[in-house]
């Protein structure tokens, strides 16, 4: 078996805004195994800024991985508990190889076009302006879940864009979903959410910074919003660290992106946990090429949560990977007589 590894620099085509900076671009790489005539491929999404293996030897590593991919899939990921992108890398690649089709890692009704999943419409953040038409055209593409950034601009601001998505639909017409990314601190957060709880808001993810577990669980007592755990969950590996986090907060949700919780082997264990305090759980792309979102869709959809789930990120990019993968009506689809065009990687 041999295996190479490529960079490809992923360029949006509209900057997408967050309480963590602007971005408009992002660097992933992409894993290839050959064994024989058959090929492998799997996507390693390091994700500069947020991930835990955002580290100066990413890239020395990825190739210690290639040089030593004999080693096999269960010694790699044991070695690699530090770089939980590579190890989801890796996952896909050797579920790739044993296939017959590279790109089918998990067959299913979503793989034969016959079902999808259901997904939510991202609103990023902007100026009013920016975000009332990205509001406008998700409520015209079909979506009846929509997830808002917040935390950037002026709160008073979001919450009127909020209050005008209510007026004109109930909480049964559009979910309404925000994410902070950390942006509130303990001295407005309160009040923040109550003025969120006055709106119908399905959920907030990670209100506060990550690493305060005890103001975290707070807010989950105080029951204004319930809350989502999404960045507090990198760089807890241990299942002992997993389950702790999880009873001293009691969240009433987590979001699970598996390249940056150790792939789909570090996903299901967070589920597994989950399961025993009630938590609830969806599954969200951290801005992976069409590969990776394809190899966490086709996962999911075996799972059978029927939330909706953050993976509407393929269209994000002006130059990602063509694929099958399509978003219809807050639905994303497997077309699978549409080719996958691999001339970038």
């Amino acid at each position: 078996m041999k295996a190479s590894c490529k960079r490809h620099l992923l360029q949006f085509i509209k900057p997408g805004g967050t309480s963590r900076g602007v971005l408009t671009r992002k660097e992933t790489w992409f894993l290839i195994l050959r064994d024989g005539d058959k090929t492998g491929i799997g996507e390693c999404a390091v994700f500069r800024g947020l991930s835990v293996d955002d580290v100066p030897d990413y890239e020395q590593k990825l190739q210690w991985v290639c040089r030593n991919i004999e080693m096999g899939l269960e010694s790699l990921l044991s070695a690699l508990s530090a770089y939980p992108s590579i190890q989801f890398g890796l996952e896909q690649a050797f579920i790739s190889l044993g296939s017959g089709d590279p790109f089918i890692l998990y067959p299913s009704a979503f793989t034969e076009s016959a079902a999808p999943v259901a997904i939510n419409g991202l609103i990023w953040m902007g100026d009013r302006k920016y975000m009332e038409e990205q509001l406008k055209q998700k409520v015209d593409a079909g979506f009846n879940c929509l997830k808002m950034k917040i935390g950037a601009i002026d709160f008073e601001t979001e919450i009127d864009i909020l209050k005008a998505i209510r007026t004109g639909y109930s909480a049964e017409e559009i979910e309404l979903r925000v994410d902070a990314n950390g942006a509130f601190g303990r001295e407005d957060v309160f009040q923040k959410l109550e003025s969120l709880s006055a709106l119908d808001i399905h959920s907030i993810e990670q209100p506060v910074k990550p690493g305060q577990p005890e103001l975290m669980k707070e807010l989950c007592e105080a029951g204004l919003v319930d809350i989502a755990l999404d960045e507090e969950l990198i760089g807890v590996t241990s299942e002992t660290k997993k389950r702790e986090l999880l009873h001293i907060i009691n969240p009433h949700y987590i979001i699970l992106k598996p390249s940056l919780v150790g792939g789909y082997g570090g996903s299901e264990e967070w589920i597994a946990l989950a399961g025993e305090t009630g938590t609830g759980w969806w599954v969200t792309s951290a801005l992976e090429s069409n590969v990776g979102l394809n190899a966490i869709a086709q996962w999911t959809f075996t799972l059978g949560n029927p939330m909706p789930q953050g993976l509407g990120t393929g269209q994000l990019f002006s130059n990602n990977i063509e694929s099958p993968l399509e978003v219809q009506d807050g639905h994303l689809w497997y077309r699978k007589d549409r080719p996958w065009n691999m001339n970038l990687i």
